[in-house]
This record gives structure tokens, sequence and C-alpha cells, in this order.
């Protein structure tokens, strides 16, 4: 669960730091937000259980496809192996983007567009429908090592770098957090879409607050994320 004010080791810009001072949080328990799934590039980093099916070409034994379902979020998604393009930018954007893999050795790589924008996290940090994501599949045993590098020109400076690891379920898929019910979760007039003036927002820096470190090291992006912010990072926390 995101922390809110928790923006540490997210490559932000300016435009997404904007973005990130109006939020409110509360805007996921607006109606029509409830029921929202993430997008490929923000839905594995929360809990999440999928499946992965091979479709093959019944000629030849190739794979054409992997799909991929995601029960938590009810997302089917499609990786396509048979070396076809991505299509033009015109076309619709969808949660789970267009996806196209290949294999190098025993990793599979995948490249996906058409992404619909959404956040990188729940506290605020944005994203954009021009968001590519490129990810890595590396098996060990019934452990899955996954590697994202999200690239967004409108919020982020440069490639955000992200990964974690899945293990295989010895038991059935339990689907536990769908199917979704819209309901009023907090009280709320529910035409008014959430929001806080510029320097209004009362809870940005909660996150940086509750852990003792510098707003500047949580809001910073980028720069925050090297060995080389280290001498700066002491100089805030001793001022």
């Amino acid at each position: 669960m995101d922390v809110q004010g928790d923006f540490t080791g997210v490559p932000m810009n300016d435009a997404a730091r904007k973005y990130a001072e109006a939020f409110d949080v509360t805007r996921v328990a607006v109606l029509e937000h409830q029921c929202q799934p993430y997008n490929v590039a923000h839905i594995y980093r929360g809990p999440i259980q999928f499946r992965v099916f091979e479709d093959k070409n019944p000629a030849t034994q190739e794979i054409v496809s992997y799909r991929v379902f995601s029960g938590t979020y009810m997302q089917w998604r499609t990786i396509w192996m048979d070396g076809r393009a991505h299509p033009p930018s015109h076309v619709p954007h969808t949660h789970m983007g267009f996806s196209t893999g290949e294999w190098h050795g025993d990793i599979l790589t995948v490249k996906t567009t058409h992404i619909k924008k959404e956040f990188y996290r729940r506290s605020g940090a944005p994203s954009s429908d021009l968001t590519t994501l490129v990810e890595h599949y590396i098996r060990h045993g019934n452990v899955l090592s996954h590697v994202m590098i999200i690239t967004d020109p409108v919020y982020l400076t440069e490639p955000y770098v992200l990964s974690q690891e899945f293990v295989i379920m010895e038991r059935g898929n339990q689907n536990w957090l769908y199917n979704c019910e819209y309901v009023m979760e907090v009280p709320m007039d529910k035409n008014d879409l959430p929001f806080y003036l510029p320097g209004r927002n009362p809870f940005i820096e909660d996150y940086a607050k509750l852990y003792g470190v510098p707003f500047e090291g949580v809001f910073g992006g980028a720069p925050t994320t090297y060995p080389e912010y280290m001498p700066t990072l002491e100089r805030l926390m001793n001022r």
C-alpha cells in the first residue's frame, strides 16, 4: 500500500510534481474510478495473481502468443510472439496496451505500447498515454523475476526501473479483489472531483515526516536515486 506523499525513486519531472501536488487520494473512491484497473505499467506492483497460457499455430505448433489473465483485476493481456509490428499511434489505447515479445536465451523480453494513462503510484505519481514499457521475465525454478523499464516523455525525466518476484501458487486462483461493485466508500458529493489547489495539499509531506527524511529527497526525482546525492541528503538531514 502506497503511503501518501511517497514519490521516492520515481524520476518525476516538474509536470508530474504539479499533478502530484493537486492529487487527492480519495479520488480513487469516486464511483467512476473505484473499479478502474491499473494499467500494465502499474498492475504488477500491487497484490496480483496471474496465469499464462500458450496460443499455438495448430498446423506448425509454433507459439503465436502468450495470453496472460490477471484474476485480481480481471484483465486479459496478449503478448504477440509472431513478429508482428506495433499498430500506429492513433489506434485506441487500453489498460494492458499492445505487447510483442521475443526470447533472448531463457529471458522473455516484452515491449508494450498503446497504454492508457493512469498513475505509477496511488500517491499521485502520474503516467501518460505516451508511456512505453519494456519487461524482462526470467524464471528460476518456481520463482519468476520480473524487471520493468518504463519510459514516459510527459512525466518522467528518464526511464523508471522496477523489479519484483513472483512465486508459482500451489493452490487455485482466488480472485480475491474482484468482481468489483460500486459503492459510496467515503462521505463525499458524488458530483465532486477531489483535488487540491497549488500549495494546499496537507498530506504531500506525510511520507517524509513518517520516515524522518527531507521532503526534497522524496520529491526530488531522478537525482535523488544516485549515490552522488548522498552528500546533499546528509546536508538536508543536518540543517
